[in-house]
């Protein structure tokens, strides 16, 4: 049997929804939709010169990548080759051939320091050391039964503080791309990045099929937002916090904690069951909150790094 990779195809709806498919088995803590994937593919910046990849065996695809260039960091040369097998197709090639075919076309396009995520298992990790990356910082799946789970009560916002939704920005979101941009700034992170393209998080961010504004809950002062809860849903039962942050200016007074136990009310009253999120491990802040809410570890991931040239 002959393993093959070849870029995605947008426009066939069957390769799309089977590189779904094969993300949802291997990574089943994140919402893969075929919606969301051509959404990425589409509208990332063209300055990422980003490609989706498959990892075809006898028509049936068993390995997928998603790549390409942080474009918007000051450091040049950064990108990025997130590379998931099908779990009952591995030891084929599949995932050998992907991370070459990513690296060859990578290198062309000026990236000299790679960066991708892996699974925490002894499988995995070997595999990455086996073709030259080595470990950096880690970071947490978590998941929340929404369904039979118990949330704690929302607590009441501090005073001069409104509760609202990303829907209520609908016709002038900038104030939300400010807000995510500060936020963005001060999550950890390998790879700093300038968050200053506002029509380029319109077409990204504020577009995306998966991004659910009604239950993306908003803390406000005085009209401006200061704090939120971003939420993604797949169009079924299972919801997803894509990003918990507030200003710097309004940290310590419980805006993270109201936001995301806001949204996560409203997404069980709307029929949501099963709730994920992630966090860095030295996150701890954030750690306690998701804690206290009820969510609990399911998996792990650790970012690995590769020198080129």
């Amino acid at each position: 049997m002959t393993v093959l990779v070849r870029d995605l195809r947008p426009d066939d709806p069957a390769d799309v929804a089977a590189f779904a498919h094969v993300r949802h088995l291997a990574v089943p803590f994140i919402l893969w939709t075929p919606e969301g994937v051509v959404h990425r593919l589409v509208h990332t910046h063209p300055d990422s010169r980003s490609r989706s990849l498959v990892a075809e065996e006898d028509g049936e695809t068993i390995g997928t990548a998603q790549i390409g260039l942080v474009h918007d960091s000051p450091e040049p040369g950064q990108a990025y080759l997130n590379v998931y097998v099908h779990p009952d197709r591995l030891r084929r090639g599949a995932g050998g051939l992907l991370v070459r075919t990513a690296e060859e076309y990578l290198a062309t396009e000026g990236a000299t320091k790679l960066f991708a995520w892996v699974l925490d298992g002894p499988a995995n990790l070997a595999f990455a050391e086996r073709h030259g990356y080595e470990r950096r910082r880690s970071a947490h799946f978590l998941r929340l039964d929404l369904a039979n789970g118990t949330l704690p009560p929302p607590p009441s916002p501090p005073p001069g503080v409104e509760l609202r939704t990303a829907a209520d920005f609908a016709d002038d979101p900038r104030p939300m791309f400010e807000l995510d941009a500060e936020t963005l700034a001060d999550e950890p992170s390998d790879v700093d990045v300038e968050f200053t393209d506002y029509e380029a998080w319109l077409a990204e961010t504020w577009r995306h099929p998966l991004l659910n504004r009604e239950l993306t809950s908003v803390a406000v002062v005085d009209g401006r937002p200061i704090a939120f809860s971003v939420a993604y849903t797949d169009g079924g039962i299972r919801y997803s916090s894509a990003m918990t942050g507030t200003v710097r200016t309004h940290r310590g007074r419980g805006l993270a904690k109201l936001t995301k136990t806001d949204s996560l009310h409203r997404a069980r009253a709307a029929g949501y069951t099963e709730a994920f999120t992630g966090n860095d491990t030295d996150n701890g802040p954030m750690l306690a909150v998701n804690k206290w809410l009820g969510y609990e570890i399911c998996a792990t991931e650790v970012r690995h790094v590769r020198e080129l040239g």
